[in-house]
């Protein structure tokens, strides 16, 4: 049982007291809550010691609670509150016009129980009815419960990334200069709720005028000197926390998380002798700051590598930080090219030449553009006489521009393991990447076999979204990816790291997998409009994520080496 454990059962109090109007008890659980979360030693050890009651907040009542969770995994009182309202109820907390003191009104009032309860009492006007509420009360809350329903309560990388760095930019301009993204959304998380920033200044209140002022806020939901809460006009929450910049570095580190990382990190200060936490690094001894307006400051103070932020998440990374063996990751500046591209001659919005254009734009040596086949009728996959013409205008492109236009194709890989297009169709083809559009639901052997089968075709190099999941949509079909990665290590096939956002698939431990089995990955942002392209940036954060260096990916290589890649070396 850990800190984080313990501190969850605290907040879960406190949002019951909230939700029961008990101001004071909620704030004293939070506090608690919180204290026990930045703890620098194990809270069981308090236990044991039976002093839980020095940990700052944490009375004799309090006391009792985290005992008896530590003791048995559970809490009778908890229980005795959960069963104090239906099930969804706190749920219903997630709808953004939804406080406490509503939640309680309509549940009493209206007997609303669950967000289906309350979409309905919407939908036939009869919140409206009550005191206090009207028409656009009833709209706002149907509003709030498509967000909820259609996030799942978290949103995706890839449309939280830019909110953030809009606003980190907006202060920027502004005149706050030290404004980072923080959380898991900053370690690259392929979801997140709600999206957290940090800023560094000596004048927090300016700071946050700056924050509120932001032209996408349509609400602030509570406002003071170290903290703000905004929610814009699309229901997204957003947390700014400011301060001091002697302060900076070491609140990046803390409020970067993980938890479990910096719990990690705070053992090693304390074995050598240090205080560390979100104001900065002390001596123990004299209370002495030794870090904090530096983040990597505070790893190398603690005779560590600096570790890249989407490596936090205590899966090794700082043991290899002590040894100075962390990989030199992936960057977007390594990338040279994208090897997933739809243009409209299936399913994409802009044409061969747009494309290459905005990719030569960004730097990029190459180009893949890789339309849908033939049996993805849904996509308007491409005719054998359409892909095979296609593949002289890409050569024109070429010569035309000073970008290589690679001509490949995303080819369904049949039910039996076949692909879509002959071989001789396919040898005409730059490269080929095969993908499973189909029979999501086969058993995990017919399903392995299928896509085992494909690689036995000598033109095919890439398997497309590996694992076919789609990010709160769909779940990943039943595949033995182990016996996948072997072969494809074996014939020189390579897996795909898709970057559109609610794919992210091969994830990042599975890309970690992959370089451990010496499989090289090829990354694309299986764009179907030019802003797609922007997608890179969702796959390099994933592929660090991973561990993932240069070597392993192959949009690092010039195009000559990408050229040899794709011949199939492995597969003679």
């Amino acid at each position: 049982m850990s800190n984080a454990d313990v501190a969850s059962i605290l907040y879960e109090f406190a949002e019951w007291m909230d939700l029961k109007g008990d101001v004071f008890k909620r704030n004293a659980y939070r506090k608690a809550a919180q204290s026990v979360e930045s703890l620098d030693d194990d809270v069981r050890k308090y236990h044991q010691q039976r002093r839980l009651e020095t940990i700052p907040g944490v009375g004799k009542a309090i006391a009792q609670k985290i005992a008896e969770f530590i003791e048995t995994g559970r809490s009778r009182q908890l229980e005795l509150l959960r069963a104090e309202f239906p099930p969804g109820i706190v749920e219903l907390m997630r709808v953004p016009e939804i406080g406490p003191k509503t939640l309680v009104r309509l549940y009493r009032e209206l007997g609303v129980r669950s967000i289906e309860d309350l979409k309905q009492a919407a939908l036939h006007h009869r919140i409206r009815s009550l005191k206090g509420f009207g028409e656009r009360s009833e709209e706002n809350i149907l509003k709030g419960i498509d967000i909820v329903l259609g996030q799942g309560g978290r949103m995706l990388l890839g449309d939280a990334l830019p909110i953030a760095q809009a606003i980190a930019a907006y202060m920027r301009e502004g005149g706050c200069d030290e404004v980072s993204v923080a959380g898991s959304l900053r370690r690259m998380k392929e979801t997140i709720g709600d999206i957290d920033l940090l800023a560094g200044s000596d004048e927090p209140m300016r700071a946050m005028d700056l924050f509120a002022s932001y032209p996408g806020v349509s609400s602030v939901v509570s406002r003071g000197p170290t903290r703000s809460t905004v929610r814009l006009a699309n229901g997204t929450q957003v947390d700014l926390r400011v301060v001091p910049a002697p302060s900076y570095g070491a609140a990046l580190q803390y409020f970067t998380g993980s938890k479990e990382h910096n719990v990690e990190m705070r053992r090693i200060a304390i074995q050598q002798g240090y205080k560390l936490n979100e104001y900065g690094l002390f001596r123990k001894d004299d209370e002495e700051r030794v870090g904090g307006g530096d983040e990597d400051e505070i790893y190398r103070t603690l005779g560590m590598d600096p570790i890249p932020p989407e490596m936090r998440e205590s899966r090794g990374e700082v043991e290899e930080g002590q040894k100075h063996r962390l990989p030199k990751l992936v960057s977007l500046a390594d990338i040279r090219g994208d090897f997933h591209v739809h243009t409209v001659m299936s399913d994409g919005h802009a044409t061969m030449r747009e494309l290459a254009a905005a990719a030569e734009r960004r730097g990029y040596e190459y180009i893949g553009l890789t339309d849908h086949s033939r049996s993805l009728h849904v996509a308007n996959g491409l005719s054998v006489e359409d892909l095979l013409a296609s593949v002289e205008q890409a050569r024109q492109l070429t010569e035309e521009m000073g970008i290589a236009v690679l001509r490949g194709a995303e080819v369904d890989i049949l039910e039996d393991g076949s692909l879509d297009y002959p071989d001789d169709v396919l040898a005409q083809l730059d490269y080929v990447i095969g993908s499973v559009h189909s029979r999501f639901k086969m058993d995990e052997e017919e399903m392995t076999e299928r896509i085992l089968r494909a690689m036995d075709c000598p033109e095919l190099n890439v398997i497309g979204h590996p694992t076919g999941r789609l990010i709160g949509k769909r779940e990943a079909y039943r595949l033995d990816l182990d016996r996948v990665m072997s072969e494809a290590r074996d014939k020189g096939v390579l897996l795909e790291l898709n970057g559109f956002p609610d794919r992210l698939d091969l994830n990042d431990l599975n890309c970690r997998k992959a370089k451990e089995r010496g499989v090289m990955m090829s990354m694309g942002t299986d764009a179907h409009r030019v802003e797609h392209l922007d997608n890179m940036q969702l796959a390099v954060g994933t592929a660090r994520r991973g561990w993932l260096e240069t070597g392993d990916v192959l949009n690092t290589r010039r195009l000559d080496e990408v050229r040899r890649i794709f011949s199939r070396p492995g597969s003679a």
